[in-house]
């Protein structure tokens, strides 16, 4: 047997035997410090082979490095933050920290609030040898970046972890020392991070404390109680959707060349979620027109991959009335939206997070009725009909929002649950959005009604004509990460630092950050009645739309309405007819400035297959 395959066992034995006496691992105490990323790119940078030259890239590295996993650390509005939590608890940013710069936590860097007191390979941020070094340890709960690093040296090195297993005699054999690890391949390694605690106590809609503490965020724990988490047919792990698998990969650059891959297939390392206008951002700051540390390709190649994965989260379904008379307004529409993803829709960070319905219908170039309307800049929060998928946090005694820190109560949770999502307190919605279903679990569709009241202000355009006249509809669901509201708290805030103020200047300069449009439908319905002239004639029976993915158009059989989908984008990027990246509506209107929550910010995705 090799020396290779010897020293693999050899690491399965003490690696595995250790693990039940882990811990999480503190600053300071590794013996064989973390390596830098930077010396993993050499031999984990390769082309596909020839079978899949036409596929997205596969090399670890590739898919690494433009990654919000990679630009945790980076990531200037995570620093501007920290910087305002620092000032809300000076004690409690360590874990901050601990996840977005596990490097700098590692090495003793953790109480650090800017990104100028990180080293330069502290940028990484969640880099190679974090997860391919992580050791499963079932005494530590999941999430606050509890991870535990193998330090055991096995001859010459420390074992990276991974899914593959390595025979004997092997030319592909992995030149280091390597561990069979189901661990790395587990959602329960990614709940390490996706699941995050504050330490204030939760408390209750009438202020009473709830005896457990503040689940800021809980990715992880609403996959787990969802079917996705259930083995079997509907079984997705985190890594089936965020690390698409993937046939014939070589294992290191010199098994590119050589033609060696691994039988067992492997995964990309896309690691995208829904934060696209960040990685533009970046892109900006750091890659080849900014600081050139890196490359504008690595970013270019994850919003591909996210572009991908973010047609995927949502099915947006319509039901529009066949026809409608102008002057007895719009009724009988139906939106319904399904969370495909295996947590809630959207999940994550809440602060500043929405995702929305919108509803416009035009006659030619005016806006006839609308719901949810994006102009550019914001939505209309006193639009009584207006359906947002949000969670809303704040700290009881004072009202204040905002604050990570500071935040012990949720005053709504109306995000869409995952498919066969279970009834616990942590993960429950907040409010009276949806209900039980029979077996005691929540639903993940959603049902928005809008009732529109007649116009008799609408002029016939071609008035000699009487079957031309169409009401052109198009729904969108939409997602925004960072509103304009969120971003200006950072930068009014913030007594401590100039990140909030950079961040500002960012957003400001970028035109700040668009929705993503991760579901569209545009539908064409006969009209009648301008002027206001009384026509009760059309009754407007019901027709079902199917969701259709943009660049498609279907016609329904049963009345013949156009439900055509925005033929401007078959990529799920949310561009629109003007070519911007945030779906502007052709007839802009007066900004709607409001409350932070009524505008706030998310990423997600559209149709099957994410957890």
């Amino acid at each position: 047997m090799s020396r290779l395959r010897i020293a693999g066992l050899a690491s399965i034995a003490l690696s595995l035997s250790s693990a039940a006496h882990a811990a999480p691992t503190e600053p300071n105490t590794l013996v064989h410090p973390i390596t830098p990323a930077s010396e993993c790119q050499n031999c984990h940078s390769f082309g596909n082979t020839d079978a899949h030259a036409d596929d997205p890239l596969y090399a670890p590295f590739f898919g690494w490095q433009g990654s919000m996993m990679a630009n945790s650390a980076r990531d200037p509005v995570f620093w501007a933050g920290v910087a305002i939590a620092s000032q809300d608890d000076p004690a409690g940013t360590t874990d901050c920290v601990r996840c977005h710069a596990p490097q700098a936590f590692l090495e003793g860097r953790g109480e650090a609030i800017a990104i100028d007191e990180l080293e330069p390979d502290d940028l990484a941020g969640v880099e190679c040898e974090l997860c391919h070094r992580s050791i499963e340890d079932a005494g530590v709960p999941a999430g606050n970046a509890l991870y535990t690093i193998d330090d055991v040296e096995v001859d010459g090195d420390v074992p990276r972890r991974g899914p593959w297993a390595y025979v004997d005699g092997d030319p592909g054999a992995a030149p280091h020392s390597w561990v069979q690890d189901p661990w790395i391949g587990s959602s329960r390694m990614c709940g390490t991070c996706h699941d995050v605690t504050t330490s204030s106590e939760r408390l209750d809609d009438d202020g009473n404390p709830m005896g457990i503490p503040f689940g800021e965020q809980r990715t992880f724990s609403e996959w787990l109680g969802s079917d996705f988490a259930v083995p079997g047919a509907d079984f997705r792990s985190c890594q089936d959707c965020h690390m698409p698998a993937v046939t014939d990969v070589p294992g290191c650059f010199d098994n590119a060349n050589a033609g060696v891959t691994h039988p067992e297939g492997g995964r990309r390392h896309d690691l995208v979620g829904a934060n696209r206008f960040m990685i533009e951002l970046l892109r900006g700051v750091y890659g080849d027109d900014g600081t050139e540390e890196v490359a504008s390709f690595f970013y270019d190649n994850a919003i591909e991959r996210m572009d991908e994965m973010l047609a995927t989260a949502a099915t947006m379904d319509v039901v529009a009335p066949a026809e409608v008379h102008l002057g007895d307004g719009l009724s009988g529409l139906e939106v319904t939206v399904t969370n495909n993803t295996g947590h809630k829709l959207p999940t994550g960070y809440s602060e500043g997070r929405v995702m929305w319905i919108e509803v416009v219908a035009r006659y030619g170039d005016t806006v006839v009725w609308s719901s949810g309307e994006w102009d550019g800049t914001a939505f209309d929060p006193a639009d009584p009909q207006l359906h947002t998928y949000r969670a809303l946090a704040e700290q009881f005694a004072t009202g204040t929002t905002f604050h990570l820190l500071l935040n012990d109560h949720w005053v709504e949770d109306t995000r869409l649950p995952p498919q066969g999502l279970q009834q616990n307190v942590e993960t429950d919605p907040v409010g009276d959005r949806y209900t039980l279903q029979g077996d005691n679990t929540w639903p993940n569709t959603d049902t928005a009604q809008y009732t529109f009241a007649g116009r008799d202000d609408v002029v016939d355009a071609t008035p000699g004509a009487t079957d031309d006249d169409t009401l052109d509809l198009r729904v969108r669901l939409l997602y925004l990460v960072n509103s304009r509201d969120y971003v200006q708290f950072l930068a009014d805030t913030n007594k401590t630092n100039d990140a909030g103020n950079y961040v500002l200047g960012l957003f400001e300069d970028a035109g700040f950050a668009q929705p993503i449009e991760l579901a569209v439908q545009d539908i064409a319905i006969p009209i009648t009645g301008f002027g206001g002239t009384a026509d009760t004639s059309s009754s407007g029976d019901g027709a079902s739309v199917d969701d259709t993915t943009a660049g498609s158009a279907t016609t329904d059989p049963t009345n013949g309405v156009d439900t055509s989908s925005s033929g401007d984008d078959s990529s799920g990027t949310g561009q629109d007819d003007d070519g911007g990246d945030g779906c502007g509506c052709t007839t802009p209107r007066t900004p709607a400035h409001a409350a932070w929550w009524l505008v706030p910010v998310i990423a997600l995705a559209r149709r099957r297959g994410q957890t």
